[in-house]
């Protein structure tokens, strides 16, 4: 009878110790949320959407570069055999480039332990499966910061936008758009940019987007770079 009634109070204590445990790392997870803003900064949590760094969708205890669709990743990341854990994200969010000597994260680390503790906690509720779907369901991230810093959509902007005739005279660009206008650029100003995802510009119409306060600054998209060497005339 007494071994009976240790073993149900053991049982209870057992039960106790997992629920405080388990209320301790929903803390956890909760706190690391708004910490995820520095990685929000560079990766998404939707599949397939690969922005600066891959997407984190699904990575949770998958080896490092190893997402197939995603071809950016440095010689010296692809040699380390490294799983995606809380022992190894706690040594790369520590210092990247102690970590993995040669890689280009640009990324200056989590000083703080508990900051990075709390980080890994939410990171290992957002990186397993469906674990977008549940970040955002529950309220710890919005839509928007779980997609991350996603690039416009391209491929509908209108008239003043969409590039019909591009030259390139001395130093400055003479752009036309589909609406009539023309305008010159100072070369300098001029950012030729490439963009063969989905949502990029349409094949054949390149589009202008500005930017700067003057206005004076502006990107240039094109859907290839074949289509940069075909659209771009040097004449005056």
């Amino acid at each position: 009878m007494l071994k009976s009634s240790a073993c149900a109070a053991l049982a209870i204590l057992m039960a106790f110790a997992g629920a405080a445990n388990s209320e301790e790392k929903a803390e956890m997870v909760k706190k690391g949320a708004p910490a995820y803003r520095i990685c929000a900064a560079c990766h998404s949590l939707q599949p397939g959407v690969h922005l600066s760094g891959p997407s984190l969708a699904g990575l949770w205890g998958k080896k490092a570069a190893s997402v197939d669709d995603y071809g950016r990743y440095t010689e010296a990341l692809r040699k380390e055999d490294l799983v995606w854990d809380e022992d190894t994200l706690n040594a790369w969010l520590a210092d990247p480039q102690a970590m993995v000597p040669g890689t280009t994260m640009t990324f200056r680390g989590v000083e703080k332990d508990d900051v990075r503790a709390n980080l890994i906690a939410f990171l290992r509720r957002a990186m397993t499966e469906g674990g977008t779907v549940k970040v955002v369901k529950e309220g710890l991230v919005s839509e928007r910061m779980a997609s991350g810093p996603v690039p416009p959509e391209l491929s509908s902007l209108g008239a003043n936008q969409r590039i019909t005739e591009i030259r390139h005279c001395r130093d400055g660009y003479f752009i036309t758009t589909a609406d009539g206008a023309k305008f010159p650029f100072w070369e300098t100003n001029v950012r030729i940019k490439i963009d063969t995802s989905l949502r990029g510009p349409k094949k054949g119409e390149p589009v202008l987007l500005r930017s700067g306060m003057a206005g004076d600054r502006v990107s240039v998209v094109f859907s290839s770079l074949a289509e940069f060497k075909n659209l771009v005339a040097e004449k005056c």
